[in-house]
């Protein structure tokens, strides 16, 4: 058994979520490309690049890694970029979609060699944490009116809207593409291509794919324009666990139980949104309180169930550890950074990469 804490990427629990994306590029005409800023994990990109048709990024590093190690479409997206960055954004990418009208202007000619596409801001989002919502009253993500838009659309041949949250309701995404439409459709007629985003919870269990490929066709031929999508959390969903060991177990009004690894430096997601880790099963008559190792005292994954007493070195696997976990994790407190295995189509397992104390030590200075 390889040394916890780990992250293990199941490829056959991944390839579910290809296969789904697959599906939906055949039916539906629309482009998948990986979110890059959700999950980065180049190890596996070969594997995933046969079921999607690229990446799109939030920053220099991000464009640059999707260009050199997924290939296909490279999309380059960032908030802002800078001027000693962006010649380098280009030579990575084929679009790059500006946030603001002010950069677009600003970059226009140095990007002039690619595709370049403008975000839209429809004001509107399936978000319920003000904190993700990029709609949010002053958000800075994107444009939003269509009369100054309309000046640009000679510099200009698409656009990307990221309106959906962890959005796993057809019905919902339905209903606020329609108000996309309303909004937007003097723009979207003059487009040759449109990015829906990501945070469509399309590969979820019992979601209405169908459904969803038809709309997708039905927008894309109303405008004539090449949809893309951009799945993050939809690509990997529930493929990945992070493997810990307890460390030591003791009472404090609860049962608690320390292991090996720490939401803020492994699972940080957890902290900032108040949530909790998943067991699986989470049943048993003993219930324990699973702490992290760090000095934060809410350093809690949370509290689980289990058939049998937990005791120093039982294992605990937190499921759906890969969504915004690897391309999070940190060095706080010094505490180990868990090493990345692939478990293959075969069942065997590999370590790819290990960390030790020499990167905690280059990290710094």
């Amino acid at each position: 058994m390889l040394q916890t804490p780990y992250y293990l990427i199941d490829k056959t629990k991944l390839l579910r979520n290809m296969e789904k994306i697959a599906y939906v590029r055949e039916k539906s005409g629309a482009k998948a490309l990986l979110a890059l800023k959700c999950f980065a994990t180049w190890s596996v990109f070969d594997f995933m690049a046969e079921f999607m048709d690229g990446t799109t990024s939030s920053s220099l590093y991000e464009v640059r890694l999707g260009h050199e190690k997924f290939g296909g479409e490279t999309h380059a997206y960032s908030v802002a970029y800078a001027d000693y960055e962006i010649d380098e954004v280009v030579s990575h990418a084929d679009k790059i979609i500006f946030n603001s009208i002010g950069q677009l202007e600003r970059f226009a000619d140095k990007a002039s060699g690619i595709v370049r596409g403008l975000r839209l801001n429809p004001q509107v989002s399936s978000s319920t944490f003000d904190l993700a919502d990029p709609a949010r009253p002053f958000s800075r993500l994107g444009e939003w009116d269509v009369a100054k838009v309309e000046k640009v659309m000679d510099r200009i041949s698409g656009f990307m809207i990221h309106n959906n949250c962890e959005n796993n309701d057809f019905g919902l995404f339905d209903k606020m593409l329609g108000q996309i439409e309303e909004k937007f459709g003097s723009l979207l007629s003059r487009a040759e291509w449109v990015s829906l985003g990501g945070g469509i919870h399309f590969t979820g269990e019992n979601y209405p794919l169908d459904q969803f490929c038809e709309r997708l066709k039905q927008f894309s031929e109303k405008y004539d324009v090449q949809v893309y999508l951009e799945p993050g959390e939809a690509s990997i969903t529930k493929s990945t666990t992070l493997e810990v060991s307890v460390l030591d177990t003791l009472y404090n009004g609860k049962n608690l139980a320390i292991v090996d690894s720490s939401i803020e430096a492994h699972m940080l997601d957890l902290l900032i949104y108040r949530e909790n880790a998943k067991v699986a099963p989470n049943e048993g008559e003993h219930s324990y309180m699973v702490c992290g190792k760090s000095c934060l005292a809410g350093d809690v994954f949370g509290e689980f169930k289990f058939a049998k007493e937990l005791k120093v070195g039982d294992r605990v696997s937190f499921q759906d550890a890969a969504g915004y976990t690897m391309v999070k994790k940190n060095w706080f407190n010094g505490v180990k950074m868990p090493a990345i295995a692939i478990k293959e189509l075969d069942g065997s397992i590999r370590t790819v990469r290990e960390f030790d104390f020499v990167d905690y030590q280059q990290s710094l200075s």
